[in-house]
């Protein structure tokens, strides 16, 4: 059972890390093209780790709603980032993936992010990061409160 001074020391360090990576995430967007929303490049990512998606898949993975989703892709497709294909298992569907262009904008920016990682974490050892990984992974797959949609699936797949 966890002590409530532990769950405490937890959430201020959870804030700071979600307050960070928004900050992060919204230059990695910037980085592939002014216009984007921070949360695109997590879309960009989910796409190009799935080798393409449907838009629900992605808001369900994402923990976001369809309609901001809807309008990120659209975005990304203006920007010729994505493309749309019909989805071969249900027609009514569509499937988005990268551009080739989009691929290599995107494989760009996590060379850029890698970089910044392995800086950072220069001090840590290998187990260390694992350990960071694993646990973050454990935290991940926990399910979501009741009435809520923001839990991955898969996420103890990542």
């Amino acid at each position: 059972m966890v002590s409530p001074g532990a769950a405490e020391h937890l959430e201020r360090e959870l804030a700071v890390l979600l307050r960070r990576a928004r900050g992060i995430s919204g230059q990695l967007a910037r980085d592939l093209h002014p216009e984007l929303e921070p949360g695109a490049y997590g879309l960009l990512l989910r796409v190009l780790s799935s080798d393409g998606a449907r838009a629900t898949d992605l808001a369900s993975y994402l923990g976001i709603g369809k309609p901001t989703v809807s309008r990120q892709l659209a975005t990304l497709e203006r920007l010729g980032l994505i493309e749309r294909s019909r989805d071969a298992e249900d027609a009514r569907a569509q499937v988005v993936r990268l551009t080739p262009s989009g691929r290599e904008q995107v494989e760009r920016v996590q060379e850029v992010r890698r970089a910044h990682f392995l800086e950072r974490l220069s001090s840590w050892t290998d187990d260390d990061v694992e350990l960071l990984a694993g646990l973050l992974g454990r935290f991940n797959a926990l399910p979501s409160p009741a009435g809520s949609d923001d839990a991955p699936e898969d996420a103890a797949d990542r």
